[in-house]
């Protein structure tokens, strides 16, 4: 990516800044068919008259930043009735960005690749430098462009691998699905890391999780019970928990895919959001024939119809193994995010109060019983599904966003007027200089 030099990309990034949110939220179309694309027959048989135009590098720099740029602090929880006389003490991340996560806990990062490779931008652990990034910077877009670029590493020298057939595509998308020309932004999140953020909402809320389908506390919490750090009458089922972690995940990653989308209609690209692929495909499950996809590390075990996807080694790891011997090494690594130098509660860092360290000092960190409770759930749960959650794949990437430049052609021969928005119409000049398309 590059700084921004010229007239033209700077009255194209006013021009943007100045667009209806309203106008994109209801301008929002699925536009899927892009320059150099064709469809060979029907009532709608079109082939483009013009060769595949990939997005410029500040093209693709906006639209990751519309969906994970940092936009200065988010504020937490700031009240937990378990601990009254503190600030709440549930978020991970107070790094705000552009699309929201649970309790702060904020595990998401955005994949994405073109014809020149693929790549990994990761925000999430950015420390903010002001209260609102887009208001207080001097040149704000570029601003938060410049901290996604800054955090963006190259996986692959090559468009991603995703073979544009039955099995690794859903077949009404193979004729058009990651094109020549096309970005796809592929958003993913750590599972593990979002069930041990709740999971310890709950815990440090005395609930007593319970295995409904052993008709059991999962793990030996009896001694939790004893002490009154969990109580009995507070049962909440295991499968729940899960499926809500697994929720929230899937809720954060949309938001972040449909932050690209609207931006894509204020700026005039075509594209998608859609989910008619093989994840697994797309993660890295099938390296051993050859389709390396983005790399993940996938594990197997013989309780488990598919693959599950933990981690790109050294880059992105889940908390759960094998990155962690254990789940007890989990939970540990996890508190220290939390409450360790250089976690969310760590005094000597900013955020968004008057008096932060204050604030962030009235937090008790985990006690070793607290720690116990987390481990022997966490534990509990990995010894019998040989995963972390059980129930779901431990990296989470539900949808793709898929952008390109739209062939106008297409739509005036077989839409009628008004398919596309004014933005679509004058991008190739606004952004381009380009008159032609």
């Amino acid at each position: 990516m590059r700084e921004t030099d010229t007239t033209q990309e700077l009255d194209a990034l006013g021009q943007l800044n100045q667009f209806p949110l309203l106008q994109a939220i209801f301008g929002r179309r699925s536009r899927r068919f892009g320059l150099g694309m064709e469809i060979p027959s029907g009532p709608l048989a079109y082939r483009s008259e013009s060769p595949p135009e990939p997005l410029s590098t500040l093209e693709q720099s906006i639209l990751i930043a519309a969906g994970t740029g940092v936009t200065g602090w988010n504020f937490g929880v700031p009240y937990g009735p378990s601990q009254p006389d503190e600030h709440g003490q549930f978020t991970v991340r107070y790094t705000g960005r552009t699309a929201p996560t649970a309790a702060g806990i904020g595990t998401p990062v955005l994949f994405y690749t073109d014809d020149n490779g693929v790549y990994l931008t990761n925000t999430r652990d950015v420390q903010p430098e002001r209260m609102r990034e887009m208001d207080d910077a001097q040149d704000p877009t570029q601003h938060i462009v410049n901290v996604c670029r800054e955090h963006t590493v190259q996986l692959s020298d090559r468009r991603l691998d995703l073979p544009s057939k039955p099995g690794h595509l859903l077949d009404p998308n193979i004729w058009m699905a990651n094109a020549p020309g096309s970005t796809l932004f592929m958003p993913a999140a750590d599972c593990s890391e979002e069930f041990l953020g709740i999971l310890g909402i709950f815990v440090a809320n005395g609930y007593v999780i319970m295995d409904a389908d052993e008709k059991q506390q999962a793990g030996d919490l009896r001694r939790f019970i004893k002490s009154g750090l969990l109580r009995e009458e507070k049962m909440f089922p295991l499968q729940v928990l899960q499926q809500s972690a697994y929720e929230a995940n899937c809720a954060e990653l949309a938001f972040i895919s449909h932050n690209i989308v609207l931006t894509m209609q204020a700026m005039g690209l075509g594209g998608l959001y859609y989910n008619g692929f093989n994840r697994w495909s797309v993660l890295g499950a099938f390296a051993g024939d050859g389709i390396n996809g983005l790399g993940f590390r996938c594990e197997t075990d013989a309780r488990w119809t598919t693959p599950n996807p933990v981690g790109i080694d050294g880059i992105y790891e889940a908390l759960c193994p094998p990155y962690y011997s254990d789940m007890r090494a989990a939970v540990e690594e996890f508190a220290r995010r939390k409450f360790g130098p250089g976690g969310a509660y760590d005094p000597d860092l900013p955020g968004p109060w008057k008096d932060s360290a204050a604030v962030k000092g009235s937090v008790t960190p985990y006690a070793d019983e607290v720690i116990d409770c987390l481990a022997e759930i966490a534990q509990y749960v990995y010894d019998k599904h040989g995963k972390f959650p059980g129930t779901f794949n431990t990296i989470v990437l539900p949808g793709i966003v898929q952008s390109q430049h739209i062939d106008t052609g297409f739509y005036d021969a077989h839409y009628q007027e008004g398919a596309y928005l004014s933005t679509h119409a004058e991008h190739m000049q606004r952004w381009h200089g380009d008159d032609s398309v």
